[in-house]
């Protein structure tokens, strides 16, 4: 009787249904681990890594598209609620949509950091997130290891009061020092050393998603977000 909380659909969207396979990602051959209506899940567990694709029949609720300071403000004080840090936070065109890609580190209860990248397809009424997701599992700490001294023994980074200094630097704000910051291993001109690196492994699978994301014709008729 009442619709006050409807959303409001443009003529366009009525006429087509927009569901989870509106949007195909690379699945790397990779098992389905779970699957529904709402997201569907692919885990390399020889990688302890996985790709997921979701659906959310709801507005976004980035708080806007349009200045890239506010959206990284957006997202740093929640992952560094978590312990965690920013890799990266951009906004770009997927199939001339316009797209949020961000990496997060988040570390693991017992030893170790999680990375988590997403591309987040936002539309005024539904959105689509691409995860790609990697533990460290066995021994770890070697990339951060390797990387630190080579800037130590260059003095570009220096221990100084039993602390580092010049190695933990969020790469938006070098005066927020919440969380666990991205440090100087985890540039991207690193990944080559070291391939198995669970945050080499995101950035190849979700660089590779974007590239191989095939959007349904109707996607393109949706209307945009445009906050």
């Amino acid at each position: 009787m009442f619709n006050f909380f409807r959303k409001k659909e443009t003529k366009a969207e009525k006429k087509m249904e927009i569901t989870i396979n509106s949007v195909s990602v690379p699945n790397f051959g990779w098992n389905i681990v779970e699957q529904n209506d709402s997201q569907i899940v692919w885990v390399n567990p020889e990688q302890s890594a996985l790709i997921s694709l979701y659906f959310f029949n709801i507005p976004p609720d980035l708080p806007t598209f349009k200045d890239i300071y506010v959206l990284r403000n957006f997202h740093r004080q929640s992952i560094a609620d978590s312990g965690g840090g920013i890799i990266e936070i951009s906004i770009f065109n997927l199939h001339n949509i316009p797209s949020v890609k961000t990496i997060f580190k988040i570390p693991q209860p017992e030893r170790g950091m999680s990375y988590l990248a997403s591309v987040t397809i936002p539309f005024e009424n539904y959105s689509f997130v691409i995860k790609a997701q990697a533990v460290e599992v066995g021994t770890t700490g070697i990339r951060d290891a390797f990387i630190l001294d080579r800037f130590l023994n260059s003095g570009e980074v220096t221990f100084e009061d039993n602390r580092l200094q010049n190695w933990f630097e969020d790469p938006y704000d070098q005066d927020f020092k919440g969380g666990t910051p991205m440090n100087k291993s985890e540039q991207e001109q690193y990944d080559a050393e070291f391939p198995e690196h669970p945050l080499t492994i995101v950035r190849k699978l979700i660089n590779t998603a974007i590239k191989e994301t095939v959007f349904d014709p109707a996607i393109q008729n949706l209307a945009p977000f445009d906050k």
